[in-house]
């Protein structure tokens, strides 16, 4: 029997508008007004400067002025690069790096969404007919379920940060929900058209983070073909066309790249040997990392995506449940399996938890609901409260302690108060309150009601962060004050600089400061910048008597807020 008993009203679908408002409230703070950060927001966006402002041997092997940088596909930093070239004289080069980044988002969301309504309208999925009538509509269900799986993706702590950085990540999760739609597609009705569409998510995916993923993937939809009895021939058949569409896809940039060799690089053969050896046999890091990380980066679709598990055991055939959890296993799969585990490899788990969440939120009981509903009004107002607390001491040095702890991670900086910044965190509080206001006094009976505070509480914590406190962590985050000090200190007609310095910070120093770093040819050059730790020097560090020469200290300096990195400007003595 299905654990399902669901009255219409509670299939209220959420206003279109309102969604897609909520989409644009997550999304777009934290892209305005933020300058790249350290690591590889900065080091992405320096691939796609890069790219916009350099040659079409740019275009194929991804570097950041002359560093090549094969770790991930070329795809993520041309669509970066596109708007460069397309918004970059309206809205500055970060910015128009970041309107590919809202549109990856949306796609994202609206190909979970689709998904999860594909779902939740078949019959299997439909919950149990009421003794005198009354129970939802096949899509009006379907709607209440995708809006809620939106809710929860949107509500999940671990997309957060990621999806609002200029990386490959990004457009990896999102089209991780988009192979997750044409894989629902192609199961319910299997054609020659739904599964080109695959091998079209599967190309576009190859060219983003590697061939590997996307052959996991297919994989998974073998599988799922398998355990829902479709004929192997036919399951065969399909995934051979899908196969050759993305080698299809896949050969726009591999053709090219390999028979051109631009900068005389072979691209292919490095971006395919490093993603090969990202992989081994499962060890006792990744478990640690997968379990420990995983706790609060999949929260709070895991614990309801397992709840739908346990739910639906007794039809574990169902669709809703055999093809997210094809594609949970299989990342799973590939997140134990990493040689080095990082949080990139755990994104693409969010969107099929998000769809399994859905369908288990189903069947949660109405006091679960409320315990997390006063769980999440809680913890989030506390939250904020604690932002704003914070930020009115270091305004004010009151309370004192709050002032300092506030002001020590970002020593000699100077808070101000923003006129644009206070208003929209004030409307967005104000918003908050409004929210919780609704869901305590009207108690709505609708489906997504255990998960629009989750949802709408994290969004508050983002805006507050990226309003009040934004200027703070660019400070403390941004190279761009370094680079600025570089650039003042270089002599007259400065040629070429050697370095050693990381991507992120040569993409910095190269689009703040525009230092002349060497080319991917490398060359013999008469300035030296050396990036060093206080603590100990790395395999990266070079002497001052780098190739037995002599060199003339002209610039010595470091971030404020990191006490460990160091950088020297060094010129030749002779």
């Amino acid at each position: 029997m299905k654990p399902v008993r669901l009255p219409a009203a509670a299939t209220l679908a959420l206003p279109r508008l309102a969604l897609f408002a909520l989409g644009l409230l997550y999304i777009l703070p934290g892209l305005i007004g933020r300058e790249p950060w350290k690591n590889d927001d900065a080091a992405s966006f320096g691939i796609m400067w890069t790219m916009a402002h350099g040659t079409w041997q740019d275009w194929l092997v991804p570097n950041i002025a002359g560093l090549a940088i094969p770790d991930d596909g070329p795809l993520a930093f041309w669509i970066g690069a596109l708007g460069i070239k397309l918004f970059g004289w309206l809205l500055g080069d970060v910015l128009a790096a970041r309107v590919g980044t809202v549109a990856i988002f949306l796609f994202g969301v609206l190909s979970l969404w689709f998904a999860t309504f594909n779902l939740g309208r078949r019959q299997d999925a439909q919950p149990l007919r009421l003794a005198f009538g009354g129970q939802p509509e096949p899509d009006d269900f379907g709607r209440t379920l995708a809006d809620a799986a939106v809710l929860i993706y949107l509500g999940c702590l671990g997309l957060l940060v990621h999806s609002h950085e200029t990386t490959a990540d990004a457009l990896r999760v999102s089209l991780t929900a988009f192979m997750l739609y044409r894989t629902v597609r192609y199961v319910e009705a299997p054609s020659l058209r739904n599964a080109a569409l695959s091998g079209l998510a599967i190309g576009l995916l190859t060219l983003t983070h590697g061939w590997v993923t996307p052959v996991c993937f297919m994989l998974a939809v073998f599988a799922c073909t398998r355990l829902l009895a479709q004929p192997v021939g036919r399951a065969l058949r399909d995934l051979g066309l899908a196969f050759l569409v993305a080698a299809a896809v896949t050969a726009i940039w591999v053709v090219p790249a390999h028979v051109l060799q631009p900068y005389n690089r072979h691209p292919v053969q490095d971006w395919s040997a490093l993603h090969l050896a990202q992989f081994g046999l499962p060890t006792v890091v990744a478990y640690k990392f997968f379990f420990r990380v995983g706790v609060w980066f999949f929260w709070p679709a895991w614990p309801f995506a397992g709840w739908a598990i346990w739910a639906w055991r007794r039809q574990r055939l169902a669709l809703h449940i055999v093809v997210p959890l094809a594609f949970v296993t299989m990342g799973a799969i590939m997140a134990l399996c990493a040689s080095v585990p990082e949080q990139g490899q755990l994104l693409i788990l969010l969107p099929p938890l998000a769809v399994m969440a859905a369908f288990g939120l189903l069947t949660m009981k109405r006091g679960a609901i409320n315990a997390i509903d006063w769980f999440s009004v809680m913890a989030l107002t506390l939250c904020a409260a604690v932002i704003w607390i914070f930020w009115f001491a270091k305004l004010t040095g009151w309370p004192a302690q709050a002032a300092k702890n506030a002001l020590k991670l970002v020593p000699g900086f100077t808070p101000e108060v923003g006129a644009v910044a206070l208003p929209v965190a004030a409307l967005a509080t104000a918003g908050w309150f409004a929210l919780v206001h609704w869901r305590v006094a009207r108690r709505p009976a609708v489906l997504w009601r255990a998960v629009v505070l989750s949802s709408g509480g994290l969004i508050l914590i983002w805006i507050l962060l990226m309003t009040l406190f934004l200027p703070d962590l660019n400070y403390s985050k941004s190279y761009a004050g370094v680079a600025r000090q570089i650039a003042q200190k270089l002599p007259p007609n400065a040629g070429c600089i050697e370095t050693n310095v990381g991507p992120a910070q040569r993409a910095s120093f190269a689009f703040y400061a525009q230092l002349p770093f060497t080319g991917v040819e490398g060359g013999r050059c008469d300035l030296l910048l050396l990036q060093e730790s206080t603590r100990a020097r790395d395999n990266r560090d070079v002497a001052p008597h780098h190739r037995g020469k002599q060199w003339i200290l002209l610039w010595e300096g470091r971030r404020p807020a990191d006490k460990d990195e160091r950088f020297r400007l060094y010129r030749r003595a002779d």
